[in-house]
């Protein structure tokens, strides 16, 4: 069997390795550089949980962190254990309300998540500012590792284990099965378009339609400094950060406008490197020196679910994360693997939910509204 995959993020290049230990001749065509940062892979913030309500998240979310831990152990990457704590603030009503809804559901999948009390959480981590949170929930099944090098590992794994690679390579979706380069044309049993931001247009060469908007996310780390936080989610204030090199790594930014894929600006803007004094603030009680900021694409659909499976025959897609394609990369990965060469796919993620015009809003990956 002969597949071929057009995207070089987490998820193709997992997809990638995962079926060569099946036998199956696979191509892998990425039109940048593997890692670089200037794809969505590359620009992830690297945090990594099970914490969701619904089953099959909760499922995919556990295996993603079980393969990051693997991989880590292995020594191909660094993992980094570190609980993952969200909360609402004072008079934020609704989120509180839906944190205190979602722990139990999450607690029925086996998620060891609790609800925490504030008192709890400032024994544990000092640093944090609890004077004003109305309600926190900790998950202990957390990390973060740095997506490039991640991708960059596991796309070299792939190459080892006798995948092709193609770097700096764009690629045309002449037909379902079809590929175009500039050495020319070549046919596969089944082509997986896992190009993220750029997803849609190139099904759309193929006349394929499917409903996904690129929109603009930032982030920043800071100088390093002696804190100790867990990773966390302020749903009040609408951003995270986690741990990096003795520093934090903050982000959000969300932009919830539709961008092009190849004109949109990868430098943060000022205004949410201003904001990050206010969420610091907030967060622990003190600004810190901004060290590297930065823009990225996260991709929506209509109902935040990703497009995972086969939109026509032999033709199979894998994008749409809402910001949560990384951490789920290894489960997704293998999952969609099993698929290409017959196994079954995850039917509440089928692409063919959709005719693939509608019109919809971005609504932010993170938020718990």
């Amino acid at each position: 069997m002969n597949i071929a995959v057009i995207g070089g993020g987490a998820v193709g290049v997992t997809v990638a390795f995962e079926l060569t230990k099946q036998n199956v001749d696979v191509t892998v065509y990425e039109r940048g550089s593997i890692g670089d940062g200037s794809a969505s892979s590359g620009r992830a913030a690297g945090v990594c949980y099970d914490a969701y309500a619904g089953p099959i998240d909760a499922t995919v979310g556990k295996q993603a962190l079980t393969r990051f831990r693997e991989w880590s152990r292995a020594g191909r990457i660094e993992f980094t254990s570190r609980p993952y704590v969200w909360l609402a603030r004072a008079g934020d009503a609704q989120r509180a309300a839906a944190i205190r809804e979602q722990v139990p559901r999450m607690q029925e999948h086996g998620r060891n998540v609790s609800v925490v009390s504030v008192d709890e959480l400032a024994d544990r981590y000092p640093a944090l500012r609890v004077d004003d949170i109305a309600v926190a929930a900790i998950a202990e099944n957390a990390g973060y590792t740095d997506p490039a090098a991640y991708t960059r590992s596991i796309a070299a794994a792939a190459d080892q284990a006798g995948a092709t690679i193609y770097t700096e390579t764009p690629a045309t979706l002449r037909s379902e099965t079809v590929i175009e380069t500039s050495t020319g044309r070549e046919s596969f049993d089944a082509v997986l378009v896992a190009a993220g931001a750029h997803t849609k247009r190139v099904l759309a060469d193929a006349d394929v339609q499917i409903p996904l908007k690129p929109y603009r996310v930032q982030a920043l780390t800071t100088a390093s400094t002696a804190i100790d936080v867990p990773m966390l989610f302020d749903a009040t204030g609408g951003y995270y950060l986690r741990p990096h090199e003795g520093g934090l790594l903050v982000g959000d930014g969300t932009e919830p406008i539709e961008r092009d894929p190849d004109d949109w600006s990868r430098s943060a803007d000022g205004w949410f490197i201003e904001a990050v004094d206010s969420y610091t603030e907030t967060a622990i009680g003190r600004t810190l020196d901004t060290s590297n900021a930065w823009a990225g694409l996260c991709t929506a659909t209509p109902d935040g679910d990703p497009l995972l499976g086969e939109r026509r025959p032999g033709l199979f897609v894998a994008a749409g994360w809402q910001g949560h394609g990384f951490m789920r990369s290894p489960a997704i990965g293998e999952r969609i693997a099993a698929q290409l060469v017959g196994g079954d796919g995850i039917d509440a993620f089928d692409p063919t939910r959709f005719e693939g015009t509608e019109s919809f809003e971005i609504v932010e990956g993170m938020d718990i509204e």
